[in-house]
């Protein structure tokens, strides 16, 4: 039996942390509508060229009115909005909380397929989702050690852009996977949806005029370097091993091993970021990575 999609699964789990570090640490030298707007940008012409390289023509001019849409409606929300309000995230409580709310991306994916796809939705998963909450609660409801009994608000805000961050991540699998429907392939999807979310943000830019404001913040060479390496780790190989996985994967299964960046980045934040990792933030990451893959393993 081939383990292909969920080998493409835990892989992109390690494209995503590394593009969350490199990120993080550019969206704090020039902000993270300028590191969401020119990281799609250089997505978008990496995978065009790869689309060229492998089909003979820069995009997908087979892929259908239908396809087009749900592929197109999933960039729009995976890359556009979730992802920006995921980097808001990083930059507010850091990338391995931000990544530990996305965990809860399984969670929303059973309740879209038990509210749109008609699934049933058995008392053992409700209780696994139940567990996954419950494990992020109690990570997110920590205190550091010397911290104010209460939490910035800034901190919470960070909270909820990762809450809904998680959500629109969700929708776009779900969207995804209709236009994959039929064994379209995850490099022209890809195409469809960076295309999608990098002329929907240009267009704002342009709108807001901030088109230039974003071209001289990107005269920091260092957020430069790191954008770009962020940009082939994450919307361009990650993205394409993550439409792979679930192609080839049960969907929930994928998302779970896609799930597991909040582990592998603990090390990250204790030696990168010297933020302490309590033995609750490891358990609770834990219990709420057990909770969801309880959702689609029993």
């Amino acid at each position: 039996m081939s383990y292909l999609g969920e080998l493409a699964a835990v892989l992109t789990a390690f494209c995503w942390s590394s593009n969350s570090i490199l990120f993080t640490f550019a969206g704090r030298r020039v902000g993270s509508a300028t590191v969401n707007v020119s990281r799609l940008t250089l997505a978008l012409v990496l995978s065009v060229g790869l689309h060229w390289v492998l089909f003979g023509q820069p995009l997908p001019l087979h892929a259908g009115g239908e396809r087009l849409l749900w592929l197109g409606v999933s960039g729009l929300i995976g890359y556009a909005v979730a992802d920006a309000l995921l980097f808001e995230a990083f930059l507010l409580i850091g990338p391995r909380l931000s990544m530990l709310l996305t965990i809860l991306v399984p969670v929303f994916s059973t309740i879209l397929a038990w509210l749109f796809l008609g699934e049933v939705l058995h008392p053992v998963r409700i209780l696994a989702g139940v567990a996954t909450l419950a494990g992020i609660a109690w990570v997110v409801a920590e205190r550091s050690p010397g911290a104010a009994p209460r939490k910035p608000p800034h901190w919470w805000r960070g909270v909820c852009f990762g809450l809904a961050g998680a959500l629109g991540q969700a929708v776009g699998l779900l969207f995804s996977r209709f236009g994959l429907a039929g064994d379209f392939s995850p490099v022209s999807a890809n195409v469809i949806r960076v295309g999608a979310a990098t002329l929907a943000l240009v267009l704002v830019s342009l709108v807001r005029r901030e088109a230039a404001a974003h071209v001289r913040r990107l005269r920091d060479r260092r957020a430069l370097g790191q954008i770009a390496v962020g940009a082939v780790t994450g919307p361009f190989i990650g993205v394409i091993l993550s439409l792979y996985a679930i192609l080839h994967a049960p969907m929930g299964v994928a998302a779970t091993l896609m799930s597991l960046s909040p582990v592998i980045l603990l090390p990250a934040d204790r030696w990168i970021f010297r933020e302490p990792v309590t033995f609750r933030a490891i358990l609770g990451t834990l219990v709420a990575l057990a909770g969801a893959s309880a959702l689609f393993f029993l």
